[in-house]
C-alpha cells in the first residue's frame, strides 16, 4: 500500500498494487474486476471509497480513499478496548457491513487489520471482497492471525478467508452468504473485547481445525456480551444471527452508546408508550401514600481490578439491605456477588460462574440468575443453586413475585415466559404479529404480583412498554 496524491483531482489517495500472478490470471482478474465495480457503487461514510482501478505498464492497482489513523488491530495490540468505546465502534463497522450486503456486497475477509479507526473515532471498513490471493504452490504463512487472504482449491469448492475469521463453512470450501461476514464480526468483537483470538492454533490447520470443533472461552466475556456473540459464532447456520442488521439491534439494545442514539423516529413511541404505561399503572395499582422517606448516601466500592459488568444493572434487596451485582474474580470469570450494606466488602456467591442479570425474590433470601442458557435460582444462606428451567442463550431478564412465580425472557422469537419452582413453564405473553414484534423482554412485577410491564420490541422500529397481567387470556397487552 502506498500513499500518493492524485494531481488531477489534487486529493491525497491510498494506492494499493496488485501481485503480478493475481493480474496474469485472466479468471481471477475477471472476477476481482466485476467485484471492483460492485464495491465503487457504494456509498457509506463507514465504507472506504474505491476510486478506480488503474493499469499501468501491465501493473495494475486499485486506487482508493486515503484515511489517517490506525487500524483496529494496532489499538487490540495495546490491550482489550472497554465495553462502551468498543460497542460504539462495532455499531459503526455493523453499519457499514450492513450497507454493503443491501447492495449484495459480501466482504469475506473482514478483520481486525482491514478496519482503520480515524482520528475522529469512525471507522472505515477496507478490502471488501479485494482480498490477497495465494496460489498452490506458494507459501501459506503459519501465523494465522496476520495470514493474507487464503485461496486455495479443493474438491469441495474454493477457501476464501483468513483462518482466524474464517467461518466453519469458508474453512470446509463451502458456499457462502452474509452468515460468512457475521461470524468473521463476532471473531473481531470478542478479540477487541479480550485481546486474544476466538480461534486460534500453532499453524493455518490447527486454527481451521478450532473454527470447525472448538468453542471460545465465553468465561472472559461479561454474559450478556457473551449472548451476542453466541449468536454470531454459532456454528449452526441455521441458528446463526442471519443479518448483521440484528446484531446491530443487539448490540444497541445491550446499552444505551454515548454518542450513537437510536434513530429519532424511534424516540417519538418510546415516550408515548412510557407515558400510556405510567396512566395506566396510576389507574390500576392504588399504593398507600408513603412514609416520609429516609434519605441515604453512600457508595459501593468494589475490590481493586474486580470491575462490575457494565450491562447487568447492581439490584437492592426488596428489604433494602444488600446489594447484589456480577462481578469478575481473579481469574476474570464472572459471579455473582452480594454486599450487605453494612459491610465493608462484598461476598462472593458459589456456583454462579457465568451469571448474569440478577433478580431477587421478595424474601430477599434467594437471588434467580442466567447462567450457561439456564435459569437458576440460589440461595443467600450457602444452598448450591437450583436449575428451574432451560431459556437459551439471549436471555433478557426476570421477575418474581410473592406466591413465588417467576417471569423471564428467554430471547427473541418468544414473549414472555413463566416458571413454577417445579420447573414447569408456560407462556404468559404472545408476540403481536400485526406490528412484527420479535420479542419481549425486561419483565417487572408491579406491587400487587400480578400486574407486570415488559418491553416489546418490533421490525418496523415501533417499540413499546407494555402492561399486562397473569389473570389476563389472552395475555396481549
Amino acid at each position: 500500500m502506498y500513499r500518493a496524491r492524485d494531481t488531477k483531482l489534487g486529493r491525497e489517495v491510498a494506492v494499493k498494487v496488485l501481485p503480478d500472478d493475481f493480474a496474469s490470471d485472466v479468471k481471477r482478474r475477471a472476477r476481482f474486476e466485476r467485484e471492483a465495480r460492485l464495491l465503487a457503487s457504494l456509498n457509506h461514510p463507514g465504507i472506504a471509497t474505491l476510486h478506480g482501478i488503474e493499469e499501468v505498464n501491465g501493473t495494475h492497482f486499485l486506487v482508493m480513499e486515503m484515511i489517517e489513523g490506525e487500524t483496529l488491530a494496532k489499538r487490540i495490540e495495546r490491550g482489550p478496548i472497554p465495553v462502551r468505546e468498543a460497542m460504539a465502534l462495532f455499531v459503526q463497522i455493523a453499519e457499514a457491513l450492513e450497507a454493503a450486503h443491501d447492495r449484495g456486497v459480501l466482504h469475506r475477509d473482514l478483520k481486525p487489520p482491514n478496519v482503520m479507526l480515524t482520528k475522529e473515532g469512525h471507522i472505515k471498513v477496507l478490502d471488501f471482497g479485494l482480498a490477497k490471493s495465494f496460489g498452490d504452490d506458494d507459501e501459506i504463512p503459519s501465523e494465522s492471525s496476520q495470514s493474507p487472504t487464503l485461496t486455495k482449491d479443493t474438491a469441495l469448492g474454493t477457501i476464501l478467508g483468513t483462518a482466524s475469521y474464517m467461518s466453519p463453512e469458508q474453512a470446509r470450501g463451502k458456499t457462502v452468504d452474509k452468515r460468512t461476514d457475521v461470524w468473521a464480526f463476532g471473531c473481531c468483537l470478542y478479540e477487541a473485547l479480550t485481546a486474544r483470538k476466538a480461534f486460534e492454533g500453532e499453524t493455518v490447520t490447527d486454527t481451521l481445525a478450532a473454527v470447525v470443533k472448538s468453542e471460545p472461552d465465553w468465561a472472559v466475556l461479561p454474559p450478556e456480551m457473551a449472548s451476542v456473540l453466541r449468536r454470531c459464532l454459532n456454528k449452526s447456520l441455521r441458528n446463526r444471527r442471519k443479518d448483521i442488521g440484528d446484531v446491530r439491534l443487539d448490540l444497541e439494545e445491550t446499552s444505551a452508546i454515548p454518542g450513537h442514539a437510536p434513530p429519532k423516529r424511534h424516540a417519538l413511541p418510546w415516550l408515548v408508550a412510557a407515558l400510556t404505561a405510567a396512566l395506566v399503572i396510576a389507574l390500576v395499582v392504588t399504593r398507600p401514600a408513603p412514609e416520609e422517606p429516609k434519605l441515604q448516601k453512600f457508595q459501593v466500592l468494589l475490590p481493586e481490578n474486580r470491575l462490575a459488568s457494565l450491562f447487568n444493572a447492581p439490584q437492592v434487596s426488596p428489604d433494602g439491605d444488600r446489594l447484589v451485582f456480577v462481578g469478575r474474580d481473579e481469574s476474570g470469570t464472572f459471579h455473582l456477588w452480594v454486599r450487605d450494606f453494612d459491610a465493608l466488602e462484598p461476598l462472593h456467591v458459589a456456583g454462579t460462574e457465568g451469571a448474569s442479570f440478577p433478580f431477587w425474590a421478595p424474601d430477599s433470601e434467594r437471588v434467580g440468575f442466567f447462567a450457561d442458557g439456564m435459569l437458576r435460582t440460589t440461595d443467600m444462606g450457602g444452598a448450591p443453586p437450583r436449575t428451574l428451567a432451560e431459556v437459551g442463550n439471549f436471555p433478557r431478564g426476570g421477575t418474581w413475585n410473592d406466591d413465588d412465580a417467576i417471569l423471564f425472557a428467554a430471547g427473541n422469537d418468544s414473549g414472555i415466559l413463566r416458571v413454577s419452582q417445579e420447573g414447569e413453564v408456560d407462556v404468559v405473553t404472545e408476540l403481536d404479529a400485526t406490528k412484527e414484534e420479535d420479542t419481549h423482554r425486561w419483565p417487572h412485577f408491579l406491587p400487587d404480583g400480578t400486574h407486570f410491564l415488559f418491553t416489546a420490541r418490533s421490525l418496523l422500529g415501533e417499540h413499546s412498554v407494555k402492561l399486562a397481567s397473569l389473570d389476563s387470556t389472552p395475555r396481549l397487552a
